[in-house]
């Protein structure tokens, strides 16, 4: 919340993606489509995994909360850039974009590290199978999970706080379609030195700790496979893993484009489009990438539909 101590702007403008008229209705229907297509694919895939008892798995356990994640994750961020569509100015107040921040930040860090779960999960379902239940039991499943969104609330607080402690004197127009950490340090008129150190710091182990994670278990699960002596077994090994790995591809190389690189090198048009990736297009792809890609999804969406028809 503003205060006098700490800002003398209450209120900022969201420039949004364009500013060229003749683009904001067709962008606005584009982007409308795109949201609908994640809300459906998303609660989709989680009711479908609280439907049906057999995928009350480890695995499905993470990839619920992950369709959880992209569900509340498209709904901070989507709404807001639809009105700069449609409305002459996109207006939030300083509370609600420090709390669209807030939940931004959130929802990213959690979805990097249920990335780095999912990896450590299919790496002990592919290395030591027959242990694999009791390894990855409810109570580890459950600790993973508290991890998960204990980084979130530490990577959003780091970045809300530090985003908070900057006096906006006057220009009060943000350079993007939601309230995100760079374009919001552009607009403070006092040094942003530290913030800037925060932001690469706090982004380098919300990335660097996941990628790490995950390069060794998929590094692991590799040598793993190639021990596999049958072509089947290789192959459905192969399958179980390249979902995640393009959804891991998508988050992290957009993410780390947009973070990991000084405003200098990076201008904030290109960031927008970058941007879009891991906020839209991501959340978007999940449940369809896990649900084309998956056998077990197939069936139970299958099964699901066979009961509502015969019911």
């Amino acid at each position: 919340m503003a205060t006098k101590n700490s800002s003398s702007v209450t209120e900022f403008i969201l420039a949004g993606l364009t500013d060229q008229p003749g683009l904001r209705i067709p962008l606005f229907f584009l982007f409308l489509g795109f949201y609908m297509v994640t809300m459906m694919g998303n609660l989709g895939l989680i009711m479908l995994i609280g439907l049906n008892s057999h995928l009350h798995t480890p695995m499905y356990f993470f990839l619920f909360n992950l369709s959880l994640i992209d569900f509340c994750y498209s709904t901070t961020i989507t709404p807001k850039m639809l009105m700069s569509f449609i409305s002459k100015k996109n207006i939030i107040l300083h509370s609600g974009c420090m709390t669209q921040l807030f939940f931004f930040c959130f929802f990213v860090v959690s979805e990097s590290f249920i990335l780095s779960a999912m990896a450590y999960d299919r790496y002990v379902a592919i290395f030591n199978p027959l242990v694999y239940m009791v390894t990855m039991s409810p109570q580890v499943c459950f600790l993973l999970l508290l991890g998960v969104y204990g980084m979130g609330f530490a990577g959003a607080m780091a970045h809300t706080g530090s985003i908070m402690s900057l006096t906006f004197c006057a220009g009060n127009l943000v350079n993007h379609f939601m309230c995100d950490i760079l374009p919001l340090l552009e607009l403070s008129c006092n040094s942003t030195y530290v913030n800037e150190l925060v932001v690469f710091i706090v982004v380098a182990i919300d990335i660097g700790m996941p990628i790490v994670t995950i390069f060794i278990s998929y590094a692991l699960i590799l040598s793993s496979i190639l021990h596999i002596r049958s072509t089947d077994g290789r192959s459905k090994a192969f399958s179980t893993c390249s979902s995640h790995m393009i959804v891991v591809c998508l988050f992290f190389g957009s993410g780390a484009f947009m973070y990991l690189k000084p405003p200098s090198i990076l201008p904030l048009d290109q960031g927008k489009v970058s941007s879009l990736f891991y906020t839209i297009v991501v959340p978007m792809l999940n449940p369809l990438i896990y649900s084309l890609r998956n056998k077990d999804v197939k069936i139970a969406l299958r099964k699901t539909w066979d009961k509502k028809i015969f019911s």
